[in-house]
């Protein structure tokens, strides 16, 4: 889905600008230009943000297990 009019950046866009470490709606607006415009996306670029963001540290856990149990 389309987040940013201005620009033509998807959700799919913003989260692998996430993954690749843009943890601020500025360095997602860098990355790929998402909220970098008029801003009227801003707060659905933070929404996607936070998600990845949660998702990341919920599953840090569990692949450092996954990494041990592998040795």
């Amino acid at each position: 889905m389309i987040v940013c009019h201005c620009n033509g950046v998807s959700d799919r866009t913003i989260r692998r600008s996430v993954r690749s470490g843009a943890v601020t709606p500025d360095l997602v607006a860098r990355a790929c230009g998402a909220g970098a415009c008029c801003g009227g996306c801003r707060g659905a670029v933070q929404e996607i943000l936070l998600g990845e963001l949660e998702t990341a540290t919920s599953s840090a856990p569990a692949q450092s297990a996954e990494l041990s149990a592998a040795r």
